[in-house]
């Protein structure tokens, strides 16, 4: 009988070890409660706790990230817009601030996502939709202030914030992108503009250059007639000074060669000896007298 009841003892308390076990995991620390009350904090690792006694409770202290749910919100210029927003945040993992997240607030997920919903009203409602949609960075930097101040004593600390989307009804989306549209169009008109422009200005100097080019041949032809002109005159006055009459018969003698027009011109006369003299031949003398 003795040996039965020592058994059932054994086997109790066996039962009664195995059913206090608990482990808790790295990525979460553990509060536990003995008839109803704060007993003590659990780390990572093995625990026993007295069962039926004591209760565990497990909290998750790694990062963890709650969506908003969009909503529709009247911005400055009474547009709808339609903004949802994500919020990442994670339980601090010392004693204080696990019993804080189990024991200062109801549920902190759901604390947080009505929390972010209603700071998000009246930010953006202050904003116009264009300057809502420009000043993202700001938003999120006053909706995650606003979040850390909110939540101080809950024992979690707001990581950031992420505004996923601020967007207009879709008439003023359409309306919006028709005016991009144009920007853009106005844009390139203008760059046509520019490069038509510039390609006229090429041509037109171009054709400046060319014509200075065709000038300067003038000019240098010119040049060219006058120095002709300028030797033909200095031949003058060197072989025909007070010769006018011979100089005019010279003339006629070479137009008429040009024509292949035969000419007899009298041996003896001074029109012979300036044409030997010209071509470097010299007069033959005749015997008879």
């Amino acid at each position: 009988m003795t040996t039965i009841v020592i058994n059932i003892v054994l086997l109790a308390v066996v039962v009664i070890f195995f059913a206090g076990i608990r482990i808790v995991r790295p990525t979460h620390r553990a509060l536990i409660e003995r008839l109803g009350k704060y007993n003590r904090f659990a780390m990572a690792g093995f625990h026993w706790i007295i069962p039926f006694i004591e209760r565990l409770y497990l909290v998750n202290v790694t990062e963890q990230m709650v969506d908003a749910e969009p909503q529709e919100i009247i911005t400055n210029d009474n547009l709808n817009a339609r903004v949802d927003a994500q919020v990442y945040f994670k339980v601090t993992s010392n004693e204080e601030q696990v019993k804080n997240s189990q024991y200062n607030v109801n549920n902190y997920k759901w604390q947080i996502v009505n929390l972010a919903r209603t700071t998000l009203r009246n930010i953006i409602g202050t904003l116009t939709l264009k300057s809502a949609n420009s000043e993202r960075g700001k938003i999120n930097s006053e909706l995650h202030k606003t979040l850390c101040e909110e939540t101080g004593q809950w024992g979690i600390e707001i990581v950031r914030t992420e505004l996923k989307e601020i967007d207009p009804p879709k008439d003023v989306q359409e309306t919006m992108n028709k005016v991009v549209k144009a920007e853009n169009e106005k844009i390139a008109a203008v760059d046509f503009a520019t490069a038509t422009e510039t390609v006229a200005d090429g041509a037109r100097r171009a054709e400046i250059k060319k014509a200075d080019g065709v000038k300067q041949a003038k000019v240098l032809e010119a040049q060219g007639e006058a120095e002709a002109i300028r030797l033909v005159n200095e031949s003058a006055e060197k072989y025909f000074i007070g010769n006018a009459q011979l100089l005019r018969k010279l003339q006629a003698l070479e137009t008429a060669l040009m024509h292949n027009t035969k000419i007899v011109v009298p041996s003896g006369t001074d029109l012979i000896n300036i044409i030997g003299e010209m071509v470097g031949a010299i007069p033959i003398k005749s015997d008879k007298k």
